[in-house]
C-alpha cells in the first residue's frame, strides 16, 4: 500500500519536478517557508506548514479549520451516465436524486477495492465522482465502451471547512443561505460574494463540515479572502492535512491505497453496507457472489505506543495482521490505528501483541470502528457540544 501520511513522512522527502503535478490555485495564500507538499490524485497538497498538529487538532474539534484538499472531481455526463455508473460502481445510482451525495466504491473484476469516493448527481445526465487517490479517470474511460457518456476533468479544486463552527462560517460566507436545512450528504449551488459555487455537507474528518468546489472560472484568491474573512471571527485557521489525518483515523474513515486496496474486498474492509448486490450486474459483482462478508479491518488501541504502518499484530507467536496507519489520539489520549487481519475472526475485545518496525512489542486492544462517536452525531450536527482538552 502507499500514500502514507504519518509523522515520519515529514523526514522522508524527495525533490519532484513541479511540472509533473497540478499546483493549487490557492498557493499564493497558503505558501510559506515551512511548507511540505504531498501528491494525491496527481495534485500537490500541504502535509505540513510548520504548525503544531495537536494544537490544530483541537482547533478542528473546538472551532474550525480550512483545508486545501487534493481530492479530484471527475465529471460523467451523457444519456447513458446513470447506466454507465451503475455498471462501474457498486452503489445503485438509479436511486439518486439531484443534490444527493453517495459514498460509492468501484471494484476490480476480481472483487477488490479499486476506488472510493463521493458521487453527486446534478441532473438526469450529469454526475461528479469525487475520487480518492488513484487513476480513476483513466479507468472510467477504459470501461466506457458501449455507453454514450463523456468523461472529463472539470478542473475543480476542493476546499474543506471542518469543525463545530463550520455551519456558522458557511452561513456568513453565503449571505445566510446555508444553515441546518442543508443536511449531511446533501449539496447545492450557493453564492459566495458574487461567485456561485457547488457546496456539499461532507468532509474527511467526521466533524461537522462542508466542501466547496471551485472550478477554473472561479476567482480563487477572492474566494479564499472571502472565506477566511468570514471564518476569522470564529477562530478558523488554514491547516495542512495533519490534523485531518488524526481526526479521520479517530473517525474510522479509510484511505484508499493506505488502508485498503485491490487485494481486499469491500466486505473485508468493513464496507459491505455500501455494496448493493441486489441492484444487478456491476464490475466485480460476480467475484463478490459467495465471498465471506465478514470484516477483517478493525481498530487497535495502545497505551504504551502509537501504532505505525507496517507493524505486525501477533496472536501468541503467530502473525495474524498488520497495521495500515496509526496516530496518537488527542481525545482518547492513547495510540490508535487500523489493523487488517489475514482472515475474519472474533478479534474485537482481544488483547494482542503489536511488533513495531523498531522491534519493540506492545499490548493492543482490538476495537470496532470508529474509535468514538459511533452514532455519527458529530458529523450529522446532532451533537454540537464543544469538547474540552483532556487534563
Amino acid at each position: 500500500m502507499s500514500n502514507l501520511q504519518e509523522a515520519s513522512d515529514l523526514e522522508n522527502l524527495v525533490r519532484v519536478s513541479a511540472r509533473r503535478f497540478q499546483e493549487s490555485p490557492f498557493i499564493e495564500r497558503t505558501q510559506r517557508p515551512e511548507f511540505i507538499r504531498g501528491v494525491y490524485a496527481g495534485r500537490y497538497f500541504p502535509i505540513h506548514i510548520g504548525e503544531d498538529e495537536i494544537e490544530f487538532y483541537w482547533r478542528l474539534r473546538q472551532k474550525a479549520l480550512l483545508f486545501d484538499t487534493p481530492e479530484k472531481p471527475v465529471e460523467i455526463k451523457g444519456p447513458d451516465a446513470e447506466a454507465f455508473l451503475n455498471h462501474v460502481l457498486a452503489r445503485d445510482v438509479a436511486k439518486m436524486a439531484p443534490g444527493r451525495g453517495y459514498y460509492a466504491i468501484a471494484c476490480t473484476p476480481q472483487g477488490g477495492v479499486f476506488m472510493d469516493g463521493v458521487m453527486f448527481r446534478f441532473d438526469q445526465e450529469t454526475f461528479w465522482y469525487v475520487q480518492a487517490d488513484g487513476p480513476f479517470e483513466t479507468w472510467l474511460m477504459a470501461n466506457s465502451g458501449g455507453f454514450d457518456v463523456t468523461i472529463s476533468d472539470p478542473g475543480v479544486r476542493v476546499l474543506q471547512i471542518q469543525g463545530p463552527a463550520s455551519m456558522d462560517i458557511m452561513h456568513a460566507a453565503t449571505g445566510r443561505a446555508i444553515d441546518d436545512t442543508l443536511k449531511y450528504f446533501r449539496a447545492g449551488f450557493y453564492d459566495f460574494a458574487g461567485q456561485r459555487l457547488y457546496v456539499s455537507r461532507t468532509g474527511f474528518t467526521n466533524e461537522l463540515g462542508y466542501e466547496i468546489y471551485a472550478g477554473p472560472e472561479t476567482d480563487h484568491l477572492a474566494l479564499w479572502d472571502h472565506i477566511t474573512a468570514c471564518g476569522a471571527p470564529h477562530g478558523m485557521e488554514f491547516s495542512s492535512c495533519r490534523a485531518m489525518t488524526l481526526r479521520r483515523i479517530e473517525g474510522g474513515i479509510l484511505g484508499n491505497l493506505t488502508d485498503m486496496d485491490t487485494s481486499m474486498t469491500p466486505f473485508e474492509a468493513g464496507l459491505g453496507p455500501f455494496i448493493d448486490m441486489d441492484k444487478g450486474d456491476f464490475i466485480g459483482r460476480t467475484a463478490l457472489v459467495g465471498k465471506d462478508q465478514r470484516t477483517c479491518l478493525f481498530g487497535a488501541t495502545c497505551v504504551s505506543a502509537t501504532p505505525s504502518a507496517g507493524s505486525q499484530i501477533l496472536d501468541g507467536d503467530l502473525v495474524v495482521g498488520r497495521i495500515t496507519a496509526g496516530v496518537p489520539s488527542p481525545t482518547l489520549q492513547l495510540g490508535i490505528g487500523y489493523v487488517v487481519f489475514a482472515k475474519p475472526g472474533n478479534w474485537v475485545g482481544r488483547t494482542l501483541q503489536m511488533r513495531l518496525p523498531d522491534g519493540t512489542s506492545h499490548d493492543v486492544q482490538i476495537v470496532t470502528l470508529p474509535f468514538f462517536d459511533r452514532e455519527k452525531n458529530l458529523v450529522r450536527g446532532i451533537d454540537r457540544t464543544i469538547p474540552s482538552i483532556p487534563a
